[in-house]
């Protein structure tokens, strides 16, 4: 009787789903205008673009247009990948920016290798666990957000270039050209460009030397349709291209920097700059319903909890539950909530504490979460505490992915954390400084600007990396490249990793329609489960009934993915999300 009575269960539910996906795409199909719906209407982003000898996907086109001529040209994955970084650089410096830093996951099928590269910013030598204390007692949001102290040492410029010298073919000075001469003769603004100015407007207008790039002599602004030059920091990546990685942390620019910093306050210094190192890590894997999962290791909090959430994941029968129904967002929503409570307790640079990450990787560990859920109600997140792994030990972003002729794949994730970082431009340099020291606890316990709760691990120490949820991603399936994949969302960027990886592997979605679909989060704090625009209200009276707390809010992330056909087609898929968004092959 029990065993008819669970078979009973599953087959209602699996009616309840049925029922859920009509109404979902009839609900897609009827609201305007939801992301997914505007991917159904735009022929472009229906369907994935195809090709066979490579494939680039990026956030802005004319970074995608650059990198795929190097792959024409006989370039690999490495030489475009840092050739579009550095041209998102100009087209996108509200997000991709060499006053940044990030992640970059490059898989090898030839040498049969998944290597990650950490250009992650540190703290500089002079910052302090308190620095963002004020008299009160309290985290002070402004000083740690939107002032010069807020910036840590950049590490783009040398985490491009270590990633070209190991594993590319081409000179630094040829990937740097495009965006030299992208920021020298400029590029006609898109609508989404002139809004994000708009949006920030009153903080950069706040500082000269940003009024001087974002603004015209005059003090208008610049409209779609209109030419952006950026003269400084044409001369800034010059220097680049001729000097190498001294070009950016020593010399002119580094001048330029140290001097910014002393007019407001800052910390980086002349040794800051020059002793930044990026580093070659391991990345975290996992292997889910027989698929190869391997993402970035901490500093970043993403492969972990990625791995973790498939982990519990997998002893649920999500391809039956369905898409996007009430049983499988509650079942997610249930694991991630668990893996961010861990993730407020464990996580932090490895090169400063100890990170369980085999405990939490681990599938004995997921187990033992998996059977703390309730299949049919809400656990209150008031209840739940990080758990314990250790017993099984034995830790405004741009997102682009591309794949080569040769077998190899590059997932890079980088940031300056908000839209347009600390809204600071280097005076001279023409580029903006991020605010990356908010990811660090200010305070043990406080949320940081994402709601993110962070204690000791993740505490503010010189010359350390400060903890990211950035999780470029790439699957192998029996040795071979599959998926590559990742984000930009902040918080978000786990859980729409997650949902991509999800959508191809357990509800077989090509690649387009994984990208486009409507997404869901939970971090554990504040107890709601987030979704977009399309998700079934009938969907969202179920989970009400759950236990749950469900709001609606804005996009999730903006996923570039590619995946690979098992006959070696690639198929790219931009997210519509971002409107300059780009798939691009031959």
């Amino acid at each position: 009787m029990k065993e008819l009575s669970v078979f009973s269960h599953l087959l209602v539910t699996k009616l309840i789903c049925l029922t859920r996906a009509f109404s979902l795409w009839f609900a897609l199909l009827l609201s305007m205008p939801s992301l997914a719906q505007q991917a159904i209407l735009e022929g472009d982003r229906s369907v994935p673009v195809e090709a066979r000898n490579g494939m680039v996907v990026t956030s802005h086109y004319l970074a995608t247009d650059e990198a795929l001529k190097v792959l024409e040209q006989g370039g690999n994955a490495v030489d475009a990948a840092v050739t579009a970084a550095f041209a998102l650089a100009v087209t996108q410096p509200r997000s991709g920016n060499i006053g940044g830093g990030g992640f970059m996951l490059i898989s090898s099928e030839q040498q049969d290798e998944v290597v990650a590269i950490d250009y992650r910013e540190k703290a500089p030598a002079g910052a302090s666990r308190d620095m963002f204390i004020g008299a009160d007692g309290n985290a002070d949001e402004e000083l740690s957000r939107y002032s010069h102290k807020s910036a840590g040492v950049p590490g783009s410029v040398a985490g491009l270039a270590l990633a070209l010298e190991k594993y590319g073919t081409i000179s630094l000075a040829k990937a740097l050209e495009p965006a030299i001469r992208l920021a020298q003769e400029g590029f006609i603004i898109p609508a989404r460009f002139s809004d994000g100015i708009q949006r920030a407007a009153d903080r950069l207008q706040k500082h000269a030397s940003s009024r001087k790039v974002f603004f015209k002599p005059d003090g208008s602004s610049y409209q779609p349709g209109e030419r952006f030059l950026q003269q400084d920091l044409a001369e800034t990546l010059k220097r680049i291209a001729a000097q190498g990685v001294k070009g950016f942390y020593e010399g002119r620019t580094a001048d330029l920097i140290v001097a910014e910093m002393q007019r407001g306050g800052g910390l980086i210094t002349h040794e800051d700059l020059k002793n930044y190192r990026p580093a070659v890590r391991v990345p975290v894997h996992g292997n889910y319903r027989g698929y190869d999962i391997y993402s970035m290791s901490p500093p970043s909090s993403g492969g972990a909890h990625i791995v973790q959430i498939l982990n519990v994941l997998e002893g649920f029968p999500i391809s039956w539950t369905g898409h996007n129904s009430a049983q499988t967002i509650h079942l997610m929503a249930e694991a991630m909530k668990r893996a961010y409570a861990d993730r407020s307790e464990y996580l932090g640079d490895t090169d400063f504490i100890q990170v369980p990450l085999k405990g939490l990787t681990s599938k004995a560990y997921a187990q033992l979460q998996r059977d703390a859920i309730n299949r049919t109600r809400a656990t209150n997140s008031a209840t739940l505490r990080p758990g314990n792994p250790l017993p099984y030990e034995s830790d405004e972003t741009t997102h682009f992915s591309i794949v080569d002729r040769f077998g190899n794949a590059v997932s890079n994730t980088y940031t300056i954390n908000f839209s347009y970082g600390s809204h600071i431009v280097v005076e001279g340099a023409g580029f903006l400084l991020n605010n990356e020291m908010d990811d660090f606890s200010a305070k043990p316990g406080v949320p940081n600007a994402y709601g993110l709760i962070g204690g000791e691990a993740n505490k503010i120490e010189p010359h350390k990396r400060m903890l990211s949820s950035m999780s470029p991603t790439i699957v192998k399936k029996q040795g071979k490249n599959f998926l590559v994949t990742g984000s930009p969302g902040g918080s978000r960027i786990i859980t729409t990793t997650l949902q991509v990886l999800m959508n191809v592997i357990d509800h077989h979605l090509n690649i387009q329609a994984a990208v486009s679909a409507p997404r869901v989060h939970h971090q554990w704090l504040p107890d709601e489960i987030r979704i977009e625009e399309g998700i079934s209200p009938d969907t969202v009276r179920l989970l009400e009934e759950m236990g749950h707390k469900v709001v609606r809010k804005a996009a999730m992330g903006a996923s570039q993915s590619i995946l690979i056909g098992s006959d070696g087609t690639l198929y790219g898929g931009a997210d519509p999300r971002r409107s300059t968004s780009s798939a691009q092959g031959f």
